[in-house]
Parts: C-alpha cells; sequence; structure tokens
C-alpha cells in the first residue's frame, strides 16, 4: 500500500462501523499526491475517513462467483466475475433490470434479469 496512487472510484477493503463488517468501500477522495482521504460504503452510504493499514486493504479482490449473465437476477450481496471487469460484488438493486457492481477498479451499473429473446 505504501507509495500507491489511487484515485476517486477505485475500491479498498475496509471495516464499515455502520454495517459492522468489512466490506469494498470506494474511494471518495483522495490528495493530490495520492492517498486515500475519504471512502464511502456503497451498502450503507456512509462516509467514513480512510487510515492506511488500520484494517484496510486496497484493491482487495472481491469473492468470485458465478459467471455474469443478463439473463439472471441478482441481489444485494451477490458476488460475480465479469468477463471484462473481473470479481464484483452486487451494491444495490437499482431498478427491476439494473443493478450496481463494485468492482476493483470503480463502480459499475449492469443489467440483470434480461429474458432471453
Amino acid at each position: 500500500m505504501e507509495n500507491q496512487i489511487h484515485k476517486s472510484g477505485e475500491r479498498v477493503e475496509k471495516f464499515c462501523a455502520e454495517c459492522g463488517e468489512e466490506r469494498g468501500h470506494v474511494v471518495a477522495s483522495v490528495t493530490k499526491t495520492g492517498r486515500i482521504t475519504r471512502v464511502s460504503c456503497p451498502k450503507c452510504g456512509t462516509r467514513s475517513a480512510f487510515k492506511a493499514g488500520v484494517g484496510t486493504t486496497a484493491r482487495a479482490t472481491a469473492k468470485t462467483g458465478a459467471p455474469y449473465d443478463s439473463a439472471n437476477t441478482y441481489r444485494t450481496g451477490q458476488s460475480m466475475t465479469h468477463p471484462v471487469f473481473g470479481a464484483g460484488e452486487v451494491t444495490a438493486v437499482i431498478e427491476p433490470q439494473k443493478i450496481d457492481v463494485l468492482f476493483p477498479d470503480r463502480m459499475r451499473r449492469l443489467i440483470h434479469a434480461r429474458a432471453r429473446g
């Protein structure tokens, strides 16, 4: 973690006091030198200070899940493996057919529960 340059939108593992568990957080702000200062929990929305080395892991890999398929229906907390973006965790179901997924590089919105035609 030392001397790494980070960007907003990246993923880091951190203990969330609100949720009561360690989970992937999204980097919300960084210094000019690329040090992480604040992160946001995608589950509860809490923003908190980030202290490197205090129960945190930058760019940690998510639990690998089944391969992503737009026809599958996903739920919050479910893991998946996308062919382009890699391992990710569903953080929110936005609409009946849209989900937010936290990947190692950033949060992405994907389609799910799409009927095959």
